[in-house]
C-alpha cells in the first residue's frame, strides 16, 4: 500500500529514480533541487538567503480562539493595519454555550478589528476556517499562514503553513517567517481508488506510515505522479489537510484541469495556474503510494497514526482492541476500568457514536457518498446516533438542493451547521467509555472531551465517511464500505453559490477604518508584562512528563476552555489540568518566590536552602515543564503562553514534537532546552550561570548544574540553532517586548 524510499530520488517522465540509479552529477543534482514546486513557492516568498528562508505570506488566517489574543499582541507592538489580507473565522467557539457572554463578546471584538485594521469576517456557523479559505483565498503559487495547525491548501496548489499565533503576529508587523530551507518529500500517487475506499482512508495510510518514525518530520510534502488525476479535488483537498499529522511543515499538489474547474465554479479562474516539478527534480527521499491497494483504514486510539485495516481489526478484534484497552487503562491509571473490549459482540464491534465534520469530514463529495449509502436505510433507534456537519452554507446549500441533506434526515441522521467542536471536545462529545468513529483530524486521549482527572476516557477513532455510513446502515455495527453494493448512483455535480458569502461576509482586506473602535468584551484582557531575561537563571521543574509524545491538548486542554482563551490569566488556571493536576499550583509558588526576589533583591531563604548551591544576585527564578517530546497537534500558541504567564521559562526535552510549539516557546521569550538524558523529576533545580551569554551565541553547548534531592551533577544541554531575532526575542522577554523596543 504505501512504501517509503529513504535517500535522495529523481522525478523525470512521470518516474521516480533513486539517486544511486539516476547517474546525474552533482552540477546536475544541485539544479534539480530547484526544479521542485516548492522549491519555486518558497524562492518566490523569500526575502532572505537561500538556506535560511525569510518568508513573507500572501494572507493570513485565524479562528476565533485564536484571533483576539493575535489582535492583541500585535496592537502591543504598534499594528496599525494589517498588510496583507487577513480574514477571521468564527467555528470553533461558535456556539457560545459556555461562559455566558464570552463567545460573543469575542466575535464582536473580531468584527470591529477585521473593520479598523482592514480583514475579512466570516461569521459563525458560515464555514468552517479552512474551507472559507480554500473557497475563497487559495491560489497555485501562494502561501498562506494559519493560526490552526490543520492550515493546508496544497492540493490547490497552495503552501500553507500552521503556525502558533505570534508568527502570525510577525507577518502583520511585516516581519518574516524564518526558517532553514527544508527538505522536500515526493508523495508520489499511482493507481485508482476501489469503490467505498475515500480520502480519509489515503491520509491515514499515510500518517500511519509516517508519523512514529518522523520520516517527513518538519518537511514538505510535494504531490506527484499518475494517480492524482483518479482523485477529485475534493479527495485531494481531504487527503492534504490530514498531512498535519504527519509531522511535516506544508504540503503541495500538482495541479491540472480539475484544480482549473475547481477554480472556476468559485468563481476566481484568475487564482489557477498549473504547477508541475521541472524535469528531473531532486527529492530529499519518497513515499509511494499505490491507491489501488489502499483499504478502508481505522485510526484507533489515541492517536491518528495508529493505523489498521478496518478488516484486520474486524479479525483480530480482541488481541488489538485489547491493547488499546490496556493502554487507556494506564492512562486513568486503573481507577476506574476503561472498557472496549465489551464492545465486541455476536455480530460485530459496536459502535457507539459517528460524526462527520470539519475540514476534512464535511466535504460535499463525503457527504453526498454518505448519504447514499444511508439511502433507504437507518441508523436505527439504539445507541448508534449519527451527526453530519457540512464545512460551508454554500456546501451545505448544494447538499440540500440535491437532496442529500433530506435522505440523511429520513435516515436518522442529524444534520448541523459548519462547526469545528467535534474534532477538538466542543461538540458531541461521546459518552465515558464510549465508541466513536469520526471523520475529523484527530482522536487524541484528551482532546474530544475526555477528562482523564476526572476518569472519563472515551475511545475515539478516525474513519472514513463512507465506512462511518456503511456502519451507521449495519447498524453501529463496524463496517468498511467496500462490503455491499452502496454505490448505485452517480453523484450530483456540485455548484457554488456566491451570493451566501456576499450576503454576509464582511470583506474588508486592505481597507482600514481607524476611527472604528474595538469593542472589547468582559473576558478581553492584556497580556502580562514579561520581564527579560536575566544574566543567570535558575529553574524548578514543575511538571515531569515521561509519555513518548506530549501534545498540545495535554498541555492546554481543549473544549470548554477555548471560552477563555482571550484572557490569559483565566485560561492559564487550566494548563495541564487533565494531565498534571497539581502544575498551576507548583508553578504559581515559584512565581510568587520570583516576585520575592525581584521586591527584595535575592530569593527566599528556603530556595536557596532547596537549591543547594551558591546563586549570583542577578538570577531570574523560573518554572519549567519537562518532556520527552512535547508539542504534538495543535499550533495554539497557548500551549506556551499559558506556562509564560505562570512564570514558566523553558521547556526541557528530548526533542520537541513540532516546529511550531518550539516557536511558541521562543515567541514567548523561554528557552526551548534539550537534553540527553531523562532522569528530571518534579522539584528538580536546573542552574545555569550565564544564560544571555548562551543564547547570543551559536548553537552552544550549554553547562549547567542539576540538583535533585540535595545532590548537585553537571550536565549539558542545547537549544539548537537561534536566528538573530528569536535570540533578541527571548532575552527581550517576549515578542511583544522586543517590538516595543
Amino acid at each position: 500500500m504505501i512504501k517509503l524510499i529513504r535517500g535522495g530520488v529523481y522525478y523525470s517522465e512521470g518516474k521516480l529514480l533513486r539517486e544511486g540509479v539516476a547517474f546525474f552529477r552533482d552540477g546536475q543534482k544541485h539544479a534539480a533541487v530547484k526544479n521542485t514546486i516548492a522549491y519555486g513557492i518558497l524562492s518566490s516568498h523569500n526575502t532572505g538567503s537561500d538556506e535560511h528562508l525569510k518568508i513573507k505570506f500572501d494572507a493570513l488566517a485565524s479562528h476565533d480562539i485564536t484571533y483576539v489574543g493575535i489582535i492583541q499582541t500585535a496592537k502591543a507592538s504598534g499594528l496599525k493595519k494589517f498588510p496583507v489580507s487577513y480574514t477571521l473565522t468564527n467555528c470553533h467557539n461558535s456556539l457560545c454555550a459556555v461562559g455566558g457572554t464570552i463567545n460573543e463578546d469575542d466575535h464582536m471584538f473580531g468584527l470591529s478589528a477585521a473593520k479598523k485594521y482592514g480583514g475579512n469576517y466570516v461569521p459563525p456557523h458560515l464555514a468552517v476556517i479552512h474551507q472559507y479559505m480554500r473557497e475563497m483565498e487559495a491560489g497555485c503559487g501562494k502561501m498562506i499562514l494559519g493560526s490552526d495547525s490543520h492550515t493546508r491548501y496544497g492540493a490547490l496548489g497552495t503552501m500553507a503553513v500552521g503556525e502558533g499565533g505570534p508568527e502570525l503576529v510577525k507577518q502583520l508587523l511585516n516581519q518574516t517567517y524564518d526558517v532553514d530551507r527544508p527538505e522536500v518529500i515526493a508523495v508520489y500517487l499511482k493507481g485508482k481508488l476501489k469503490p467505498g475506499v475515500g480520502p480519509h482512508d489515503v491520509a491515514i495510510a499515510l500518517v500511519g506510515a509516517t508519523f512514529k518514525n518522523g520520516f517527513v518530520k518538519n518537511k514538505i510534502l510535494e504531490f506527484v505522479g499518475p494517480g492524482i488525476k483518479n482523485l477529485s479535488m475534493d479527495y485531494r483537498c481531504g487527503i492534504d489537510v490530514m498531512t498535519t499529522e504527519t509531522a511535516c511543515l506544508s504540503s503541495v499538489w500538482e495541479t491540472d484541469e480539475l484544480t482549473k474547474e475547481y477554480f472556476a465554479v468559485h468563481g476566481r479562474e484568475e487564482a489557477f495556474r498549473e504547477l508541475h516539478p521541472a524535469e528531473p527534480a531532486y527529492y530529499d527521499g519518497a513515499v509511494v503510494i499505490d491507491l489501488s491497494r489502499v483499504e478502508p483504514m481505522i485510526a484507533l486510539p489515541f492517536h491518528p497514526s495508529n493505523a489498521f485495516t478496518i478488516r484486520e481489526v474486524i479479525e483480530n478484534a480482541r488481541d488489538i482492541l485489547g491493547e488499546v484497552e490496556e493502554a487507556g487503562n494506564k492512562l486513568k491509571g486503573n481507577k476506574k476500568p476503561f472498557r472496549l473490549l465489551d464492545k465486541i459482540k455476536d455480530d460485530g464491534i459496536h459502535v457507539s457514536q459517528g460524526i462527520i465534520a470539519g475540514c476534512a469530514g464535511g466535504t460535499y463529495e463525503n457527504i453526498a457518498e454518505a448519504s447514499e449509502i444511508l439511502r433507504g436505510r437507518s441508523c436505527g433507534y439504539g445507541e448508534f446516533s449519527l451527526s453530519v456537519y457540512p464545512q460551508s452554507q454554500p456546501v451545505f446549500k448544494c447538499l440540500t438542493d440535491n437532496g442529500y441533506v433530506s435522505t440523511l434526515m429520513q435516515s436518522g441522521a442529524i444534520v448541523k451547521t459548519a462547526f469545528c467542536g467535534p474534532c477538538f471536545g466542543a461538540g458531541d462529545t461521546p459518552a465515558d467509555n464510549g465508541f466513536s468513529i469520526r471523520h475529523t483530524t484527530r482522536n487524541f486521549e484528551n482532546r474530544e472531551g475526555s477528562k482523564l482527572g476526572e476518569q472519563q476516557l472515551a475511545s475515539v477513532a478516525l474513519m472514513d465517511a463512507r465506512s462511518i455510513a456503511a456502519t451507521a446502515a449495519n447498524g453501529g455495527v463496524l463496517t468498511p464500505a467496500s462490503e455491499g453494493e452502496y454505490f448505485t448512483k452517480k453523484i450530483k455535480k456540485y455548484y457554488f453559490d456566491k451570493n451566501i458569502y456576499e450576503n454576509r461576509v464582511y470583506r474588508g482586506a486592505l481597507r482600514p477604518d481607524s476611527s472604528v473602535e474595538l469593542v472589547y468584551g468582559n473576558n478581553i484582557a492584556d497580556w502580562p508584562e514579561q520581564i527579560p531575561m536575566s544574566k543567570n537563571i535558575l529553574i524548578k521543574a514543575v511538571s515531569v512528563i515521561s509519555d513518548p509524545v506530549t501534545t498540545t491538548d495535554e498541555l492546554i486542554p481543549s473544549g470548554e476552555t477555548s471560552s477563555y482563551r482571550s484572557n490569559p490569566l483565566r485560561l492559564a488556571e487550566f494548563a495541564l489540568s487533565r494531565k498534571d493536576p497539581e502544575y498551576v499550583k507548583r508553578a504559581k509558588a515559584v512565581k510568587a518566590d520570583e516576585l520575592y526576589r525581584r521586591e527584595h533583591g535575592t530569593l527566599p531563604e528556603s530556595v536557596l536552602a532547596d537549591a543547594g548551591i551558591k546563586i549570583s544576585k542577578d538570577t531570574m527564578y523560573g518554572s519549567c515543564v519537562v518532556a520527552k517530546k512535547p508539542g504534538d497537534g495543535s499550533a495554539r500558541e497557548q500551549a506556551a503562553s499559558c506556562q509564560r504567564v505562570l512564570g514558566g521559562v523553558a521547556n526541557i526535552a528530548l526533542e520537541y514534537a513540532t516546529k511550531r510549539y518550539r516557536s511558541n516557546l521562543i515567541n514567548w521569550g523561554m528557552l526551548p532546552l534539550i537534553c540527553k538524558g531523562f532522569d528530571f523529576k518534579v522539584g528538580d533545580y536546573i542552574y545555569i550561570e550565564n544564560i544571555v551569554g548562551y543564547v547570543r551565541a551559536d548553537d552552544p553547548v550549554i553547562p549547567a548544574k542539576h540538583i535533585s534531592e540535595g545532590k548537585v551533577k553537571d550536565i549539558y544541554l542545547t537549544m539548537g540553532q537561534l536566528t538573530k531575532d528569536e535570540k533578541k526575542i527571548i532575552l527581550s522577554g517576549c515578542l511583544i517586548n522586543y517590538n516595543k523596543q
